[in-house]
């Protein structure tokens, strides 16, 4: 019960809600943060899983790297770019595209071999070639795979960009380890809280995305059991 007093005794403080350290000012950073890294990922991830997955040549070392990347801690390369380049976004964004990559980059991979070869076939048989069979047929049939891959990204990273706080940046990161130097529980709780609120967030989002962007039929068969 305390921490449910103290949480509605933090949210409660006029201060919270005005100012560049507010909770508005720190969610926006925090959006802007988590959007920048997921947009670079994306940027690298999706069109080397779109080739890969089309050729069939390269796929087994990019999910090796894509393996790799997911095995590096966080902070461990955070610091490491922070010695390299100093304090400042850089170090933040190179650290979450690490771990944002290999899951879009394994799924788009997955999603386009995952297309029926006589699919293939037969749109080559209609005179499809190359670049036209893979965006006008394996992309949209891979996209529910690859917006799958999209929004675990997506959620590692809101959880992750609290690190932007480590080296000066803001964030709601900022409340945590704030709240952590003053011993300040209800900041570090509220804090948290409102990463796990961004974090559902970004799943009704995505949910949202899935039922514009992909056909009904290949929403029945993703959803249908194996």
């Amino acid at each position: 019960m305390n921490v449910v007093l103290w949480i509605l005794e933090w949210f409660g403080r006029p201060e919270q809600w005005t100012g560049t350290s507010g909770i508005p000012a720190r969610f926006l950073e925090h959006v802007l943060y988590s959007g920048l890294a997921l947009l670079l990922s994306a940027a690298i991830a999706v069109p080397v899983g779109l080739v890969t997955g089309h050729t069939g040549r390269g796929g087994f070392l990019a999910a090796t790297l894509a393996n790799f990347a997911r095995a590096l801690p966080t902070i461990g390369v955070l610091m490491l770019v922070v010695l390299v380049l100093g304090i400042g976004l850089a170090p933040v964004m190179a650290a979450l595209v690490a771990l944002a990559v290999p899951p879009i980059l394994v799924n788009t991979y997955e999603g386009v071999r995952g297309v029926d070869p006589q699919l293939r076939d037969a749109a080559e048989g209609m005179g499809m070639r190359g670049r036209e069979v893979l965006l006008r047929l394996e992309t949209p049939i891979a996209l529910p795979l690859i917006l799958v891959g999209l929004r675990t990204a997506a959620i590692q990273v809101v959880s992750t960009a609290t690190i932007a706080a480590f080296v000066g940046l803001g964030g709601l990161g900022r409340f945590i380890v704030d709240g952590r130097a003053r011993q300040d529980f209800p900041m570090i709780l509220g804090g948290s809280l409102l990463v796990v609120l961004l974090a559902l967030i970004v799943i009704v989002l995505f949910a949202l995305l899935r039922r514009v962007l992909v056909a009904r039929g290949l929403r029945r068969r993703a959803a249908a059991p194996i």
